[in-house]
C-alpha cells in the first residue's frame, strides 16, 4: 500500500491555525465530514474516544489522530501543517505542527493496520518530515508524501 492509495491532493492543508488539541480535532473532523458520507460529529466523537485511550502525538512534532468510523465507506486521510505548533500531549511532550488524520471503516481492521503501517514507514524517513516542514504549499506536501 502506498500513501497515494488513500491521500488525495485536495486533502492537504498548509497553514491551519489552531490554538489547542481539542480545537484542532474539531477542525479536522469538520473537514472530514464535508468530504465523507459521515457526520463531523460522529468523526469528532470517534477521534475523542481514541484520544481517550492515549495521545496520538507520536513524537517529533507529528500527530497521527486516527479512528475506525461506523458508516465510513473507504479510508480517508487529511494532512495538515499547522501555522504554529500546539500542545498535543505527545509522547515526547514536544508541540505538534504536522498532523495526519486517518479514518478507516469500522468494518475493516486489516485495512486500518495497513494504512497505519504505510504512514509510519513514510514518517520513519527523516527526510520526509524535514521536507514537510519546509513545504509552503499543499502541492509540495502532496509531492513529498507520494514521491
Amino acid at each position: 500500500m502506498l500513501v497515494q492509495d488513500f491521500l488525495l491532493a485536495e486533502n492537504v492543508s498548509v497553514g491551519l491555525s489552531s490554538s489547542s488539541k481539542q480545537q484542532l480535532l474539531r477542525q479536522i473532523s469538520e473537514k472530514a465530514g464535508k468530504t465523507t458520507s459521515v457526520s463531523s460529529h460522529l468523526i469528532a466523537k470517534a477521534l475523542s474516544d481514541r484520544e481517550g485511550l492515549g495521545s496520538t502525538g507520536i513524537g517529533g512534532g507529528v500527530a497521527l489522530p486516527h479512528a475506525a468510523v461506523d458508516g465510513l465507506e473507504s479510508v480517508f486521510c487529511l494532512v495538515v501543517l499547522l501555522a504554529h505548533p500546539i500542545d498535543f500531549e505527545a509522547v515526547d511532550d514536544e508541540p505538534v505542527d504536522i498532523v495526519i488524520l486517518l479514518l478507516t471503516p469500522a468494518s475493516s481492521r486489516t485495512e486500518a493496520l495497513n494504512v497505519l503501517s504505510c504512514v509510519a514507514r513514510r514518517f520513519r524517513e527523516g527526510d520526509a518530515v524535514r521536507g514537510l516542514r519546509a513545504a509552503r504549499t499543499g502541492d509540495e506536501v502532496f509531492a513529498i508524501l507520494t514521491g
